[in-house]
């Protein structure tokens, strides 16, 4: 169970109508040039949230690690399941490493920077400009996820 607790002020909350939240008085001291015991009136509104249950969030995080799980009780070859994981690892570490060199070149980051501009302009005008190619990039993706998980 979580729970939030936040002071609010209140041009926080909307405006001409009646709330549901109740409304306390907070005294504020504040040091205006020499003057430190002066205090001044804030009306602030406190909110109470509290969340029971699991969240969606919550829910697929957990599935992912139960699936990891499974395969992970499930494999014959663990060892080979570790050098995947290392190898990942390094891999990802490699393509930034490459990414930041390349990023340090002169010439090269403009050069791409326009290409990724000019292929996205072509990727809205071709497939999500109009309906109907709207309707073929669906059934291209629908198509290439079916043959991705053998349906």
């Amino acid at each position: 169970m979580a729970s939030i607790v936040a002071s609010l002020p209140p041009p926080l909350l909307l405006h001409g109508r009646k709330t549901l939240f109740t409304t306390l008085q907070k005294v504020s001291v504040s040091s205006i040039r020499g003057f430190s015991h002066i205090a001044e009136r804030q009306t602030r509104v406190t909110v109470i949230v509290k969340a029971t249950g699991e969240g969606s969030e919550s829910s697929t995080s957990l599935s992912i690690v139960k699936s990891v799980q499974n395969v992970w009780d499930k494999s014959e070859d663990r060892l080979a399941l570790i050098g995947l994981g290392f190898a990942a690892i390094v891999a990802f570490w490699a393509s930034v490493n490459v990414i930041t060199a390349i990023d340090k070149l002169p010439l090269i980051p403009g050069v791409l920077e326009f290409i990724g501009i000019l292929f996205s302009s072509w990727f809205i005008y071709r497939y999500l400009l109009f309906k109907p190619n709207r309707e073929e990039l669906f059934k291209i993706v629908d198509k290439s996820i079916s043959d991705i998980l053998g349906q």
